[in-house]
């Protein structure tokens, strides 16, 4: 009887033991996760500066001159200092200039990415310094990291020129791509949009599909060697502006002036080629309005700790063709 009791009593122990021991494993799971929701949710203060370091790719491309003066010059009007650098689409030049945001104790930090990948990390590490980074232009592939991701509704914008090229093509003929960076996720959006509309149309042909780069340069020397093989075409489609001046240089030196070509930007040079009557439309990405947007929301940030919108922001893109490129300048519409 006594040995019954006590292997009942050892029993009864044990039970008590593993249910204890399961609780203190359990424990410190539940407070990690409070921790860790804690960070996602934690007001960054800046890092104890006034500066304000404005990052974008060349400023040779007047897209990203833009951003960079518009940026400086509202981040001036608010009282900050600013520090403008370019990371020339280079990730590791990029996290050397987010590194010397860091040691300068930035307050915030604008910038317009080198890569929907490798941007993360920079971005993150200016996180754990407490200095809240606003994105323009292009997305990271991760959502929690950055405060603000400003961005052109690309898929928006590329299709409403699309419309207007389909329409300058009679519905038929055929065509070119031009395609930009392959790391930019932009590069793919705008390709996807011109294609939901293009492709509805079974009478245009795309003869050649190839990636300039958003380069001028590269966009003139590959359309050139496109059209020796295909000399008849009727139509191109850029993924920026860039490549679109670019394409209509190559193009007027073959003879072919005028054939429907179409951008994505929104910038003085399209608007004159289309003003001219040698490019059909292109995307408005209202640069200056996004650049204003993302300093002020820095300010709203570091003041009130929230900017009061969501971390994504889509800002619709508008057609510029004959009829409204009059009022187009340095990526601004006129009212």
């Amino acid at each position: 009887m006594k040995k019954k009791l006590l292997s009942v009593l050892l029993c009864a122990a044990m039970v008590v033991v593993m249910a204890s021991g399961c609780g203190a494993k359990e424990e410190p799971a539940k407070e990690t996760e409070t921790k860790e929701e804690a960070k996602e949710d934690e007001v960054l203060k800046g890092g104890g500066s006034n500066i304000i370091y404005i990052i974008t790719p060349s400023q040779s491309n007047v897209f990203f001159k833009t951003e960079a003066e518009v940026c400086e010059a509202t981040a001036k009007e608010l009282g900050y200092e600013t520090k403008v650098m370019s990371h020339d689409d280079d990730a590791t030049m990029q996290m050397e200039q987010f590194e010397a945001a860091i040691a300068d104790k930035a307050a915030a930090i604008i910038c317009d990415n080198a890569g929907a990948d490798s941007t993360i990390e920079a971005v993150k590490a200016a996180r754990e310094a407490g200095i809240p980074t606003f994105l323009i232009d292009r997305e990271i592939n991760e959502e929690g990291v950055a405060i603000s991701q400003i961005v052109a509704n690309n898929y928006q914008g590329a299709k409403a020129v699309a419309e207007e090229w389909v329409e300058a093509m009679g519905e038929s003929g055929k065509y070119v791509e031009l395609l930009g960076k392959e790391s930019d996720t932009n590069a793919g959006v705008r390709s996807d949009a011109f294609h939901e509309v293009i492709d509805q149309y079974p009478d245009l042909e795309m003869v050649a599909q190839q990636s300039a780069n958003w380069d001028q340069t590269e966009a003139y020397d590959k359309m050139g060697t496109i059209l020796q093989s295909n000399p008849d075409i009727d139509g191109v489609i850029c993924g920026n502006d860039t490549m679109l001046c670019g394409a209509v240089a190559a193009l007027e030196d073959a003879g072919l002036v005028g054939i429907p070509v179409i951008g994505v930007d929104g910038s003085d040079d399209a608007r004159d080629l289309i003003k001219a009557g040698k490019a059909t439309a292109t995307a408005l990405q209202q640069a200056a309005e996004i650049s204003r947007m993302a300093v002020k929301q820095a300010d709203d940030y570091l003041k009130n700790g929230t900017t009061g919108l969501d971390e994504k922001q889509l800002v619709d893109c508008v057609a510029i063709t004959k009829d409204n490129a009059e009022k187009l300048e340095a990526f601004d519409l006129a009212k």
